[in-house]
């Protein structure tokens, strides 16, 4: 089922700029991180397999998240990915007036409306750069009971300050903060999670983005017990597949954290690089700064260059299905260096029909 609003495709995810019409595409349009999962954590999910006779056992697995965010197992809750936490919460919690934080990821919101539950938006400016700044605050509804927003945000790539973020909780509000890309930020500054001081605080995470597990879908909530119990009672029994809880106990090591502690410092370079490429031509302009694994860019004509791109072996994704962005926008996935050079030679061959002058992008 597709869900539509104010012309916005709600389902519409980036794998489908991939498989539209099964040409072979440099693929800028996922998230997730190429190369992976490596072959450490293959080789934990395969000896998984011996096990499937029997049902799916969380307790390790959940152990294991706990101990990793300094939070007592009671306040943590394994999911089939985040997008099955975004379905439990718009099942399970009692919202009446919820309202999502947009341009963000879409599944909250359309969870949120499969369940009959009415949604407010709040639209943040891009004249702002999309920041939760003082005035967007306010512009949350007083009266709101469950708040959504993403952060780094998909697909704006803004990393918003957890003190902007803590400036959104109430008591008797829930305050969903999806953290899914925030392991690909150094060091995870403005993470909100294993914080217990921040009232109604649910933080979502996901290990698919970082590990290339999206097609084994695995990610965690972090919330008060009460909270968690609720999601629970809402969640199929063995949701999680043993092959998924194996992964989700490996990705918290201190081995793989460190990987991954490297892997954020490797994207941000290599984003920097795309970023620096962009910024030579004229009429494209990416949001910045940008913190997570992609970036945001506006420029005329985007669907047009989108479908040259096409052409050209690259599939980029589409803006328009984000509600707050339009037509104009294309977000970019962060990718090495060899493959960005030649993304920004392709763009500079896309251009060219609307442009009559244009900058060289760089080669090497």
């Amino acid at each position: 089922m597709r869900t539509r609003t104010d012309a916005h495709d709600l389902r519409h995810h980036g794998d489908a700029e991939v498989r539209d019409d099964g040409a072979e595409l440099t693929d800028l349009a996922v998230n997730v991180r190429p190369g992976t999962p490596p072959d450490w954590l293959r080789e934990r999910i395969a000896a998984s397999l011996t096990g499937l006779a029997a049902y799916p056992d969380g307790r390790a697995a959940r152990a294991a998240v706990a101990a990793r965010h300094g939070l007592p197992e009671e306040h943590v809750l394994l999911t089939a990915g985040v997008a099955e936490a975004f379905v439990l919460l718009a099942r399970a919690l009692p919202a009446r007036r919820p309202v999502v934080v947009h341009p963000q990821f879409t599944e909250p919101e359309a969870a949120l409306l499969d369940a009959g539950r009415p949604v407010r938006r709040v639209l943040l400016d891009p004249g702002t750069g999309f920041r939760l700044d003082p005035a967007a605050v306010a512009a949350v509804p007083e009266d709101a009971d469950l708040v959504v927003i993403g952060n780094p945000t998909n697909p704006t790539s803004v990393l918003h300050p957890a003190a902007a973020l803590r400036q959104l909780a109430r008591p008797g509000r829930t305050l969903v903060v999806d953290e899914a890309f925030m392991d690909a930020v150094p060091g995870e500054p403005e993470s909100l999670a294993g914080r217990r001081d921040v009232p109604g605080l649910v933080v979502l995470r996901s290990l698919t983005k970082t590990w290339g597990l999206a097609g084994l879908r695995i990610g965690y909530v972090l919330a008060d017990p009460a909270t968690v119990t609720a999601l629970a009672a809402a969640q199929p029994l063995w949701a999680v597949s043993t092959p998924a809880l194996a992964a989700a106990e490996a990705c918290m090591t201190p081995a793989a954290l460190a990987e991954a502690g490297t892997a954020a410092l490797r994207t941000a370079a290599e984003r920097a690089h795309l970023l620096a490429g962009l910024a030579r031509f004229d009429g494209v302009r990416a949001v910045e700064p940008a913190a997570g694994p992609f970036v945001l860019v506006t420029m005329e004509s985007a669907d047009a260059v989108r479908e040259r791109l096409r052409a050209l072996g690259f599939a980029a994704r589409r803006g328009d299905t984000f509600p707050g962005l339009g037509p104009q926008w294309l977000r970019l996935a962060v990718r090495d260096r060899a493959t960005t050079n030649r993304f920004l030679q392709a763009l500079d061959e896309a251009l060219s029909p609307t442009h009559d002058t244009r900058r060289t992008a760089p080669t090497a």
